[in-house]
């Protein structure tokens, strides 16, 4: 499998994106309230996604995977605000939020399906 496509390289590259963004809308736009937020949460992603590679239980990996998501739904509403307000184009956001969807996506996919494998375990199924 290309690592490109996992969850844990995209979340990476999309915390790097993140970085920037926040240098830039301090540099360019002198936004720092709504940036350190967006800078939070949207690196706090792929720190999930690697702790959760150190899991000491099935339980603990969902579990990290979880918080994970609500990073990426925090982010997704902290780049619409940033739209909102004006501090990103249209074709800014549109670009970045794209990453932020895919990511909650694969993020989503798993934990469904990593919830109902445990379920059945559980079930003796």
């Amino acid at each position: 499998m290309d690592k490109r496509n996992t969850v844990s390289y995209k979340s990476k590259r999309f915390a790097v994106r993140i970085v920037k963004l926040y240098n830039y809308l301090c540099e360019e736009k002198k936004e720092y309230v709504l940036s350190k937020q967006l800078l939070r949460s949207g690196t706090s992603i792929g720190a999930n996604i690697a702790e959760s590679e150190c899991a000491i239980s099935r339980k603990d990996f969902l579990n990290k995977l979880y918080i994970a998501l609500k990073e990426c739904a925090e982010t997704a509403y902290w780049l619409e605000l940033l739209r909102e307000t004006e501090y990103l184009t249209e074709e800014e956001f549109v670009s970045v939020n794209g990453d932020c969807e895919e990511i909650k996506k694969m993020l989503s996919a798993s934990t469904r399906t990593i919830a109902r494998s445990s379920d059945a375990g559980a079930k003796g199924i």
